[in-house]
């Protein structure tokens, strides 16, 4: 599908109209800028968004969120826009909205909202005042509420952890959650054990781990070393056991590091990175009582109040302030205000090409440029 681009450029947005690759079926949209919100709804200013695993997959058509039609110029087909996560700032309130002024930042509360966009008009509803605090950075702020949330929740939601006693023990530790796990753990005073792959420059990531606060960073390959699995065990839980596991990988991987829990803990998965089944001896279960669960933030957030997010958000930004939660090593993606939409959307589909084939090492955050 082609869309035609506007010589007076207004707003645009990051946007599909089918389900594929997304370096395949993204395109940039220009569209006319917003009218006076309707009442019960804010007009917003996109400042960034982020770009996730599970936006990638919602484009690919297997994430189990689906995105909504939005008709951004008339007499053209409805679009879906890319992104969940984004940090914005309230541009214009509609009658009927109370708590909100001009100038506030928020944050996007709802799955499929889509952020790939230089502004959005919004039911009040959808989206959470971000406490404007010292120290808050806009890239904390946009990426606030999908990683941080999930190690948090994690941390918190299944076992009663004692502070300077306790383990968690978690595969994809250099992931975004993982980092944060790291981070949030340390605040709590608990002892990570953290798993990556064996490569060539792991002393410098065990280091860049340790410096977020990881108590232990070994390879998946160390857990081949039975003496070494014992030593863990017996010496640095003190004979107990690792309370939780945190896995974002499956497969054979984590089976190893299911072995190193402890009576009645709980191997919480988020995520299957491997694309491989997760396996557990049965002996787990009926010998230690072992409890396998999954995760999923947005789930949390269908079955909490809005006041329950709104008290882990201040809590998560509390921690950001305090440089407890740092934000994500990062790369900021300007689309131009100066280029056309077929330019624009050529430049995207080549970043998303490199996001989705795993070469960038760190995350990325798409900014529009004022348009004009």
């Amino acid at each position: 599908m082609a869309f035609r681009a506007s010589a007076i450029r207004a707003e645009r947005a990051i946007v599909y109209t089918q389900y594929g690759e997304p370096g395949q079926v993204l395109k940039t949209l220009t569209y006319k800028p917003l009218s006076t919100p309707p009442p019960g709804t804010l007009n917003l200013k996109v400042l960034l968004s982020p770009i996730n695993p599970a936006d990638l997959n919602t484009i690919q058509g297997v994430y189990p969120a689906k995105p909504t039609l939005n008709e951004l110029v008339e007499g053209q087909p409805a679009v879906f826009i890319g992104g969940r996560e984004g940090l914005a700032e309230v541009t214009q309130v509609g009658s009927g909205v109370s708590g909100y002024t001009a100038g506030d930042w928020v944050v996007f509360a709802r799955a499929g909202s889509g952020t790939w966009a230089s502004s959005r008009n919004v039911k009040a509803q959808e989206v959470l005042k971000l406490p404007r605090k010292d120290g808050l950075s806009q890239v904390a702020g946009a990426t606030i509420t999908v990683n941080p949330p999930t190690a948090y929740n994690m941390l918190n939601d299944f076992v009663t952890l004692k502070e300077g006693e306790d383990w968690v023990v978690q595969n994809g530790a250099n992931s975004a959650v993982g980092q944060a796990v790291i981070q949030i753990a340390a605040s709590k005073g608990l002892k990570t054990l953290n798993l990556v792959r064996a490569r060539a420059d792991f002393a410098d990531l065990s280091n860049k781990l340790k410096a977020l606060g990881a108590t232990e960073v070994l390879t998946y390959d160390d857990l081949a070393d039975r003496a070494l699995t014992k030593s863990i065990v017996k010496d640095w839980t003190a004979g107990k056991g690792i309370r939780l596991g945190l896995n974002c990988v499956s497969g054979k991987d984590t089976t190893s590091m299911a072995r190193l829990l402890g009576q009645d803990a709980y191997l919480v998965s988020y995520g299957a990175m491997s694309k491989e089944p997760l396996s557990l001896p049965t002996s787990l279960f009926f010998f230690k009582g072992l409890t396998a669960t999954g995760f999923m933030q947005n789930r949390w957030n269908e079955t909490h109040s809005r006041s329950d997010q709104e008290a882990l958000i201040s809590t998560l930004v509390d921690l950001a302030v305090d440089g407890k939660l740092k934000e994500p090593e990062h790369e900021i993606f300007t689309i131009s205000g100066q280029d056309s939409d077929q330019v624009a959307g050529q430049k995207v589909q080549e970043l998303m090409d490199k996001v989705t084939n795993g070469r960038y090492g760190k995350k990325v955050l798409l900014k529009f440029d004022d348009t004009h």
